[in-house]
C-alpha cells in the first residue's frame, strides 16, 4: 500500500453539500430568498445547484412516496478539487489504498469532472473539478 503522505494535490476543501429534499420549489424558496444564495445551474427539474459565491448546494428532489430511514437528508458531501486532471489523480490513490469506488471519473454536462467513493462508513463522497467554485479558490491558494 503507498504512503500516505503521498496524497495527489489539489484538494481546495470540502465547498459542496448534496441534500435530498421532498418539496424542491421550498428548498430553492428558503436557500435564495431567505439565505441569500444564487440559482447556479438546475439541470432538469428534479435537480438545482445553487451558491453563494464559494460552495454548493445541490438539491435533489426525492418523490413523495420514497422515505429515508431515520432524519438523514444527505445525498452525498464533496470535496473541491483544482483541475479536472486532480480528479483522475485522487481515482489512482483512492484505488490504491482500497477505496470502494461507486462512480469512476467523468465529466459532467457543466464541465465538471467528479468521481464518488464511499467511506467506511458507507458516506457517499464526491471529488469533484467544479469550474465556478475551482477558479475561485485555486487563485487563493
Amino acid at each position: 500500500m503507498p504512503e500516505l503522505s503521498k496524497r495527489p494535490g489539489g484538494m481546495l476543501g470540502m465547498h459542496h453539500v448534496a441534500l435530498f429534499v421532498h418539496d424542491l420549489e421550498a428548498c430553492v424558496t428558503f436557500y435564495c430568498d431567505i439565505v441569500g444564495m444564487q440559482r447556479e445551474w438546475q439541470p432538469d427539474p428534479d435537480n438545482v445547484y445553487l451558491t453563494s459565491g464559494n460552495d454548493n448546494v445541490a438539491l435533489h428532489r426525492l418523490d413523495a412516496a420514497s422515505k429515508l430511514d431515520g432524519p438523514q437528508r444527505l445525498d452525498h458531501i464533496g470535496f473541491i478539487l483544482k483541475t479536472p486532471e486532480d480528479v483522475d489523480q485522487w481515482h489512482a490513490h483512492l484505488l490504491a489504498h482500497g477505496t470502494r469506488i461507486a462512480q469512476a471519473p467523468k465529466t459532467h454536462r457543466d464541465g465538471a469532472r467528479s468521481l464518488y467513493c464511499y467511506d467506511p462508513a458507507g458516506n457517499l463522497v464526491q471529488f469533484i473539478f467544479h469550474p465556478p467554485i475551482s477558479a475561485g479558490n485555486a487563485l487563493h491558494k
